[in-house]
């Protein structure tokens, strides 16, 4: 946990220099704290490569209103080093803003997040593709012309005969707008299960950091990142277009 937290820091020192640009922030759709406006419609289209398997996913949000957003999204992958080929369960899931950075005299801006899986490959038994999940969480932060500071907190529940399991995932991020068209974004995912699978004994725990370029063009970004576990040594690299209607 302290080589996370300190290469968060070195990240964080050589880019605080820089805050000193701010697109408009309502099109800035690669924002750990953003949410799209009332009508309008978010779409992400994603590749990742990782660990012999590439995975293309494709999700789409509609704005209901200036605080609600409700979307879908589904992934599928191919395992070029054995069998776990197929769809992601599809998601269902929403957004709700419980407070805007106005609300209050902290400016702190928070959402809840939920949503649902269902459906999915019977040949890839992760938790991205289990049937039957459901989760909620709370994410929360400020942002400021040049730098936005977010944090999530989120429960999951994967009902399965054979590998249900529950976990909890903690994500704190930091987003630098470091020119008027170009971002740098780093992040933790910590996520902590009740127990392995009980099948192949994987162990769920994980600690991801992350790290993020992003090209803004308008309302559309082009987003590349690469992220590396410790538990595993696993690093995964991959691709990503935003675009908000």
């Amino acid at each position: 946990m302290k080589k996370i937290l300190s290469l968060l820091m070195i990240c964080a020192g050589v880019s605080i220099s820089s805050l000193a640009y701010a697109n408009d922030l309502a099109n800035d759709t690669s924002d750990p704290l953003f949410l799209q406006g009332q009508e309008e419609i978010f779409t992400q289209s994603s590749i990742t490569y990782w660990d012999h398997i590439l995975r293309a996913g494709q999700s789409i949000s509609y704005g209901m209103n200036e605080r609600l957003a409700i979307g879908v999204d589904v992934h599928y992958q191919q395992d070029f080093n054995g069998k776990e080929d197929g769809f992601s369960a599809v998601d269902l899931g929403g957004v709700y803003r419980l407070s805007n950075a106005g609300d209050n005299s902290a400016n702190i801006i928070s959402d809840v997040l939920f949503g649902f899986k269902f459906g999915g490959s019977s040949q890839v038994r992760t938790p991205d593709y289990a049937d039957s999940t459901y989760y909620v969480g709370l994410r929360f932060g400020r942002q400021w012309a040049g730098l936005t500071l977010a944090a999530t907190v989120k429960s999951t529940w994967v009902f399965d005969d054979t590998r249900g399991v529950a976990f909890l995932d903690f994500s704190p991020e930091a987003y630098f707008r470091t020119a008027p068209d170009w971002r740098i974004g780093t992040g933790l995912t910590i996520r902590k299960a009740t127990h392995k699978d009980p099948i192949d004994d994987t162990d769920f725990d994980q600690e991801w950091l992350h790290f993020k370029v992003v090209r803004q063009y308008g309302r559309t970004q082009y987003i590349g990142h690469a992220d590396f576990e410790f538990e595993s040594d696993d690093i995964q690299v991959g691709f990503q277009i935003n675009i908000l209607f």
